[in-house]
């Protein structure tokens, strides 16, 4: 964008936090990386210019308008937040390319269906952390039906390359347990196979991260296509529908980023009000609200904000968070501030995320002084009387550094401790100035 692409900003090696004891005030989010991306690609998918407003600035949609560009579909640049995507009506100018993906899944594993099914000669790689999120399921779903995907490292995992196929794509199957991006993928590509004849997707297994997928089918509905839904088992999309561009779409502020303010306000007294998404929101990660409540803190809840506030000791937590599992990071940092044991249930996605966050979270959890039962799909946190000051390692994961900015804050149960962050620059991957606007509640200069 016009402002310094996040890349490019300075950040130290560390940061260091000093005990906090009273947060109050309001942020505006940066706006949600899901549906930013999913909303570039189907404005270059689309008929028409689409003019897309408070689009997130980060890492990640770098990644995807670099892609973008790379295809040959042109995008203009309005101001920071502004964007005009120039859609090609599901073809692409350039039929080879070679595209750097960073550490995206939410550009990686949509585009790889979209240029699947498009056909042409393209090469898909990243980070190196990148080379061990899983993408086998979505290759094997394609492949199933004519795609061309090969592997040309590990087999199941990226870098890929794609070249062009001959899909019959009637029924797909994918499995639901590992990534919902996966399905989102297959989603979003359904319209560019069923152009005579209607696209069913099966959902082998439980299907995770079900609020994801609701986002997902609510931008097709903007961009003109519905699809059939059978519960969360099936998905049909039926012929002569095709992406049209909306003219113009607003990105809702990011609901998974707002868990770390709201979080801050239900510590450390409030209150703390996040702008840019409300009650309204397509976002599941709202729901992240009714968390907070459930263990002891105050929510109000507006058209475009959400605000929350202490309401003493947090209470501990016990509950199934499959739903949200991007903001139920947060829910393990504030349960160091709970008055028991909280358990964290159904989260074995986060093995396969950013870094596996189940393992990256119990180290990092016992450094401050919990005690910690990590099981396959589940996490257990005791707190400690008092929190101990601790160097959190972040292992090139935005949320493990924007999760354990919390526990400077002193708050009600008094437990907040000195806290050194090392490599900060990995919020830059979705929230570039996060740092910036945790000082402005905290009141405290970081840099």
């Amino acid at each position: 964008m016009t402002q310094p692409k996040p890349h490019q900003k300075h950040y130290p090696q560390h940061i260091d936090l000093e005990p906090v004891i009273h947060v109050e005030g309001s942020v505006r989010l940066p706006g949600s990386k899901s549906i930013s991306n999913r909303t570039l690609l189907l404005a270059a998918l689309s008929e028409g210019a689409t003019t897309i407003h408070d689009l997130l600035a980060s890492d990640d949609t770098m990644v995807m308008l670099g892609a973008l560009r790379s295809l040959g579909i042109r995008w203009d640049e309005v101001d920071e937040r502004t964007v005009v995507v120039h859609g090609n009506g599901g073809v692409l100018p350039t039929h080879e390319a070679d595209l750097f993906m960073g550490n995206a899944g939410t550009a990686i594993r949509p585009l790889t269906a979209a240029l699947a099914v498009i056909g042409g000669d393209y090469t898909l790689h990243g980070v190196s952390r990148m080379h061990e999120r899983p993408i086998g399921d979505l290759v094997d779903a394609l492949n199933a039906v004519g795609a061309q995907i090969e592997y040309t490292g590990e087999p199941g995992f990226p870098p890929l390359r794609i070249r062009r196929g001959h899909i019959h794509a009637s029924r797909m199957s994918v499995r639901g347990n590992v990534s919902s991006q996966f399905l989102t993928a297959l989603l979003m590509a359904a319209p560019l196979m069923a152009t005579t004849h209607a696209v069913s997707i099966d959902v082998v297994g439980e299907l995770i991260s079900k609020p994801y997928i609701e986002i997902t089918l609510n931008l097709m509905r903007r961009f003109g296509v519905t699809v059939e839904q059978n519960g969360w088992a099936s998905f049909t999309v039926h012929p002569g529908q095709r992406y049209r561009s909306p003219g113009s779409i607003h990105v809702e502020g990011d609901a998974s980023s707002a868990s770390y303010f709201l979080a801050a306000g239900a510590i450390a007294g409030g209150p703390v009000r996040v702008e840019g998404v409300g009650e309204h929101s397509i976002q599941g990660d709202v729901r992240f609200a009714d968390a907070l409540e459930r263990m002891g803190a105050s929510i109000t809840r507006g058209e475009n904000w959400i605000e929350a506030r202490s309401n003493g000791v947090l209470r501990a937590i016990d509950a199934d968070f499959n739903h949200i599992p991007d903001a139920a990071m947060t829910i393990a940092v504030a349960a160091l501030y709970a008055d028991g044991p909280s358990t964290l249930r159904n989260i074995a996605s986060w093995r396969v995320k950013e870094t596996d966050r189940l393992a990256a979270m119990a180290t990092e959890l016992r450094k401050v002084g919990a005690e910690v039962e990590e099981g396959p799909d589940y996490i257990r946190i005791t707190p400690p009387e008092q929190l101990k000051p601790a160097t959190i390692d972040t292992y090139d994961d935005h949320r493990m550094a924007m999760c354990f900015s919390l526990a400077s804050l002193d708050g009600k149960a008094r437990r907040g401790n000195a806290m050194r962050i090392n490599d900060p620059k990995c919020v830059a991957k979705t929230f570039p100035e996060y740092f910036e606007a945790f000082a402005g509640i905290a009141r405290n200069e970081l840099f």
